[in-house]
Parts: C-alpha cells; structure tokens; sequence
C-alpha cells in the first residue's frame, strides 16, 4: 500500500496535464476534481487522509495548477472540452470505474462525464457543486451570465474582476468563522498561476462559457433519477457563490443522498478538511465494493 502522494504527468490528447496520486493501485478510485480558481492543491490534505483505503487520483484541468495552459488560439476553451479531456485522462489511467468527488467548476466537468458514461462512476461527492438553479446566488451570477448571454468589453470589465488578487482571497474567507484557519498560501498560490501569460483569455473563455453548464442542469437531473448514483453532499454553508439550497436540492432527484451542512464558506475544505474526509470515508465505505 502507498500512502505516500506522488506527483505526476500524463500526456493527454498531446496535452501534458498534471495529477497527484496516492493510495493503493488496487483500491476503489476517487477521482477528485477541483473547482475555480484553483487545483488538484485543494486536496493536499484531503489525499493523504483518505490513501490508506482508496486511490485518489486529483488532476489539474487544463489551463489550471501545473498542468499545459494552451492559448485560446490553440485550444477551444469550453466546459464540454474540459469534461472530454477529463475523460481521455482517466481511460489514460486505466480508471474504468471510479467515484468522483466535485467542487465548483469540476461539478459541471464531472457531470459531463458521469452523463457520457454513466457506467464508470460509482459514487459521487459534491461539495460546493451545483447541479440545480437553487442555491445559485443571483448577484454572484449576474455578471456571468450577463457576459455568457452578451459578450462584450461592458460584460467582460466586472467578470475580469474575479482573477483579482482579492477577488480570489475573498472565495477563500467569506463565509469562515475563523479566517485564522484558511491559509494565505492558498490564494497567493491560485492567483500566481493564474497570472501566467494568456491565462486571463483562458479563465474568461471559461465564464462565458459556463451558461452552458447551467442550460444542461435537466439532463443532469435525468442522470441522477436514471441512474441513482450514491451521492454525499459535504457543504459549505455559508458560501456565497453556491448556497445551501444547491446542497438540499439533490433530494429531489436523489431521495437517498445524504447532505451534510457545514459551518464553512465555499472552500470548505480548507477550515474542514478533516471532517470532511472522516465524511467521505464513511460514505465510501457504506457504498463502494471492496
């Protein structure tokens, strides 16, 4: 067994795309994939908790983290191109079924790829991952779908606003008790790999593109009442981007999903990490097969 975290490079559809792995080889697979703005680095803590008793496999998207950041002149930045990338990684790795465990912009990429092959996932963790218009915070949102419906210098200007330094510091801390518990490594961390050149083009080519994420929300739903997939939902509460709405929301298609509201923002697992995996292990434990 290999708890030990390695770090990694796949080449992916001639893309280099990054990845953190630990655990043992044999065991169920946990397929961990982050949101905006940051990494496979928000489960650094997260991996070396749960490796004793499943795979965890965490890639950096592309455009993100350290994996190949391609220009928009050479890469058709959308989300339907991350989640068909997403999945050529993981036939890469050998990853037939796999549970996945979603946050931010990986809940739409992951939802993608469960709705393109729903025979590989096995289990789904959400954590601040939206898959219903509930819980999507209007004033959050407004500008983004603004820029989504009407691209243009007037819609960009505010939507630019979220790669600030701030911007990014802002989703670490809103919505924490205690801010003494989130580490300013994270959005100095997040903020100096978005700030490679070209990376502003790419990140806005991504929000424009998110609408489409939402225009999807029914067939994902369809997903789930078709499929019935386990699902856990381990929430921020506090967040101000994805509400707890969003969380509660899955009952709906999902009577058996089991939700968990914690007194956390929307990186939850920065100031909850540790609960967050006693959470998961549980949940996988009861669901997976061994």
């Amino acid at each position: 067994m290999d708890e030990m975290v390695h770090y990694r490079t796949a080449v992916v559809r001639g893309q280099e795309i990054f990845y953190r792995e630990a655990g043992n080889p044999d065991a169920p697979v946990l397929l961990l994939l982050h949101g905006y703005p940051t990494s496979s680095h928000m489960f650094r803590d997260l991996i070396p908790r749960l490796a004793a008793r499943y795979r965890l496999v965490a890639p950096d998207h592309l455009g993100f983290g350290y994996s190949a950041a391609p220009s928009v002149d050479d890469f058709d930045y959308t989300f339907a191109n991350l989640a068909e990338i997403t999945a050529a990684f993981t036939e890469r790795l050998g990853l037939s079924r796999f549970a996945m465990y979603v946050q931010d912009y990986g809940a739409p990429i992951g939802w993608r790829l469960a709705t393109a092959h729903p025979e590989r996932v096995t289990a789904i963790v959400t954590q601040n991952g939206n898959a219903y218009l509930d819980g999507l915070d209007e004033e959050f949102w407004a500008p983004i779908r603004a820029y989504g419906t009407d691209p243009s210098p007037a819609t960009e200007a505010p939507v630019r606003q979220f790669q600030t330094l701030e911007a990014i510091r802002w989703q670490y801390t809103h919505g924490v008790p205690d801010e003494s518990l989130v580490s300013p490594d994270t959005w100095h961390h997040d903020f100096a790999l978005l700030r490679r050149p070209g990376n502003v083009d790419v990140q806005l080519r991504l929000a424009r593109d998110y609408v489409t994420n939402i225009d999807l929300y029914p067939a994902f739903q369809e997903y789930f009442r078709a499929s019935r997939v386990p699902l856990l939902a381990a929430w921020g509460a506090h967040d101000e981007i994805f509400g707890p709405d969003g969380a509660t929301a899955f009952r709906r298609d999902l009577p058996d999903a089991e939700i968990h509201l914690l007194p956390a923002g929307h990186f939850a697992l920065e100031s909850h990490g540790a609960q967050i995996a006693r959470l998961v292990d549980d949940f996988l434990g009861r669901r997976l097969p061994r």
